[in-house]
C-alpha cells in the first residue's frame, strides 16, 4: 500500500522578498518532491504564493492590502504558479494537477467528498495534486493561515502518513532565534499546549501571511486527526527525504491518535456551531478523559439558538473550547433542565435521547488533552 505524504510550501519559500516567483526555488522543491514520488510515496503539494507571484504583474509596488487587489493578484499569480510547477515537474517526467479549495468546500460534505475522490483518482494515475486556496473567490480574509490550516485539513482528509510544513526557520523555538541567539529549538512535541501558542510569533516575511502560530494550529488539527508532522527547513538536496525519515532540520510533532473518520473531521473542523454550551468541571472530565456522553446535569450555561441535530460548541468554566458535538435538545429544552439529574429531566420534558451530546457524536478539541 502506497503511503501518502502532504507537503506544504509557503510564500516566503517560493518568492523573493520583493514579490514575484523565484523559479530556482520552485525547480529545487520540484526535485525534492520528485525524489519522494520516485521512492513510491503518493505526494500532495499544498502551495501558497499566488498573491505574491501576481501582485508585481498587476503593477503593485508592495503586496496589496485590499481584498479586490489581492484577488486580482491571485488570479494572475495562480496561472504563473501552476505554469512554473508544470515545467519544473515535467523535467522529472511527473504530471501535476491544480485543485483550488475554500473553507466552504470543507463545510459542505458532498463537495469535500468530491474533492477527495478527485485527489484519489489523480494519485492513482501518478499525478501530483497541487492544492491552493481559491483566493479569487473567497469572501473572508485571503488566508487559510498561509495555507497551514488547509494543509492540515488535506492531510487529515487523505489520511496522510505525514504532513511536512516547510518554512524559512528550522523548527519551533522557545523564542524567535532571529532576535535571541539563546533561543532553544524544540526537537519533539507530543502535546499541543497553550504555552506553545504563547511562544509562537507572527509573520516573519513581507510576502507571507502565516507565522509560527498558524503552524501550531495546523499541528493541533493534524495531530487530532492522527497525522504526525514536521515543521522545518529544506534547503539542500535530500533534505526533504531526511525530514520524512526523522532526520530533518526542524521540529517533529508526534501523535498517538488514530486517523479520524470523515464524519468526525467534518464535525470537528468544518461544521458551523449553532450554539455554545458551558459545562462544569465534572462534565469536562467525563467528556475529555472518561470518553462519556454529556448529560444535562453537567450543563451550566447555554447560548445561541439550536435544535436537535445541530452542531454546538462546548466550553469549560474558563470559556475554553473543549469540543463539538451534535445536540439532541432544543435550546429551550436544555435551558429547562440544565443542571438536573436524569430522573428530574425525564419528569419535566420529553426527548428522544437523554444525552445532551452522545459520545458517538462528539469530538474533543481541547489543546490540553485529547481523547
Amino acid at each position: 500500500m502506497q503511503q501518502t505524504i502532504v507537503i506544504k510550501i509557503g510564500s516566503s519559500s517560493l518568492t523573493s522578498d520583493e514579490g514575484g516567483l523565484n523559479r530556482s526555488k520552485i525547480v529545487f522543491f520540484a526535485s525534492e518532491l520528485s525524489q519522494l514520488h520516485k521512492q513510491g510515496y503518493q505526494v500532495l503539494l499544498v502551495t501558497s504564493g499566488a498573491v505574491a507571484a501576481g501582485f508585481r504583474e498587476m503593477g503593485y509596488i508592495t503586496r496589496p492590502k485590499l481584498l479586490h487587489e489581492k484577488q486580482a493578484s491571485a488570479s494572475v499569480g495562480q496561472a504563473l504558479l501552476m505554469q512554473a510547477y508544470h515545467e519544473a515537474f515535467a523535467a522529472h517526467g511527473i504530471g501535476v494537477a491544480q485543485i483550488l479549495l475554500t473553507r466552504s468546500d470543507f463545510s459542505n460534505r458532498k463537495r469535500i467528498h468530491n474533492a477527495s475522490m478527485t485527489i484519489e483518482e489523480l494519485l492513482r494515475h501518478g499525478m501530483i495534486p497541487i492544492i491552493n486556496e481559491n483566493d479569487t473567490v473567497v469572501v473572508d480574509e485571503l488566508k487559510f493561515g498561509d495555507n497551514d490550516t488547509l494543509s492540515a485539513l488535506v492531510a487529515n482528509l487523505v489520511r496522510a502518513k505525514q504532513l511536512v510544513i516547510l518554512t524559512d526557520i528550522d523548527g519551533l523555538y522557545t523564542e524567535d532565534p532571529r532576535h535571541n541567539p539563546n533561543a532553544q529549538r524544540l526537537n519533539l512535541v507530543t502535546q499541543i499546549s497553550e504555552d506553545l501558542f504563547r511562544i509562537a510569533g507572527g509573520s516573519g516575511s513581507s510576502v507571507g501571511t502565516g507565522g509560527m502560530r498558524s503552524k501550531i494550529e495546523a499541528a493541533r488539527i493534524a495531530m487530532r486527526g492522527g497525522v504526525p508532522l514536521f515543521i522545518g527547513r529544506v534547503m539542500e538536496d535530500g533534505d526533504l527525504s531526511l525530514a520524512i525519515d526523522g532526520k530533518g532540520k526542524g521540529t517533529y510533532f508526534e501523535t498517538n491518535e488514530h486517523n479520524l473518520p470523515v464524519k468526525k473531521q467534518w464535525l470537528g473542523f468544518h461544521s458551523s456551531p449553532q450554539g455554545r454550551i458551558t459545562v462544569d468541571a465534572g462534565a469536562e472530565h467525563a467528556l475529555i478523559v472518561g470518553g462519556k456522553s454529556l448529560l444535562p446535569a453537567g450543563v451550566t450555561e447555554i447560548t445561541g439558538d439550536f435544535h436537535p441535530g445541530d452542531v454546538v460548541e462546548v466550553v469549560n468554566l474558563d470559556q475554553q473550547t473543549i469540543g463539538r458535538g451534535v445536540v439532541n435538545y432544543t435550546k429551550w429544552q436544555l435551558q429547562a433542565v440544565a443542571g438536573l439529574s436524569t430522573e428530574e429531566v425525564q419528569k419535566r420534558i420529553e426527548v428522544n435521547r437523554i444525552e445532551v451530546i452522545h459520545r458517538d457524536e462528539w469530538i474533543t478539541l481541547s489543546v490540553h488533552k485529547q481523547v
